[in-house]
């Protein structure tokens, strides 16, 4: 926890930095990824753990009602986004859990509904959540493209998943957060492709 070190000023300085450090291609692949499934009709789903399962719920929410304008809220021929965050069907999750095993939780509702061609988004500040792992294997195994959003050296997930924003930092708060405004810059992204009609 690297605030404990620093006053507001300093911890803010540091972030910026390290903000600084993140590849801009694999946010723009992130993006590109998620677009490439809304011209498909495809499923986004997106899984994650605690903070990053918060975060896979905000993106989730964001990315379904951010990308369309209001004026098209009620408009039923406007094509919208397919997306699913599987952290949020508690009963399911606590069902899977309980009966058969935390690792199982995402893996399972993925043999639900995903079909090929479908985008996981699979967010692991570690990269060495078993249950996340176990969802990205059985994604790979089933035709469904992947990315893994991950933090510290990566883990396991970093060369698992098919794409992967990367963000080098031993810091999970930070990683979070990170994590978060790269997504918020795709939610803009979608807004201008898909609610603005300005896709390539």
């Amino acid at each position: 926890m690297i605030g404990i070190k620093l006053n507001p000023t300093q911890f803010l300085d540091f972030v910026c930095e390290e903000l600084r450090k993140i590849d801009p291609a694999q946010i723009q692949a992130l993006a590109d990824a998620i677009y490439a499934c809304y011209k498909s009709r495809n499923t986004v789903y997106v899984i994650g753990n605690g903070g990053s399962g918060s975060n896979a719920s905000h993106l989730c929410e964001d990315l379904g009602k951010g990308s369309l304008r209001r004026e098209d809220f009620d408009n039923d021929a406007k094509k919208r986004l397919r997306i699913m965050s599987l952290t949020d069907n508690t009963p399911y999750i606590l069902a899977w859990g309980n009966d058969e095993g935390f690792d199982r939780v995402f893996s399972e509702q993925l043999k639900n509904f995903a079909m090929p061609g479908d985008l996981l988004i699979a967010i692991s500040g570690s990269g060495n959540s078993p249950n996340i792992l176990r969802a990205v294997e059985w994604a790979n195994n089933h035709q469904l493209v992947t990315v893994g959003c991950t933090g510290f050296t990566g883990g396991k997930l970093k060369n698992m998943a098919q794409k992967v924003l990367h963000v080098p930092l031993d810091d999970m708060g930070i990683v979070e957060s990170i994590h978060l405004t790269a997504f918020h810059w795709v939610v803009d992204d979608m807004h201008r492709r898909i609610g603005m009609g300005q896709g390539d």
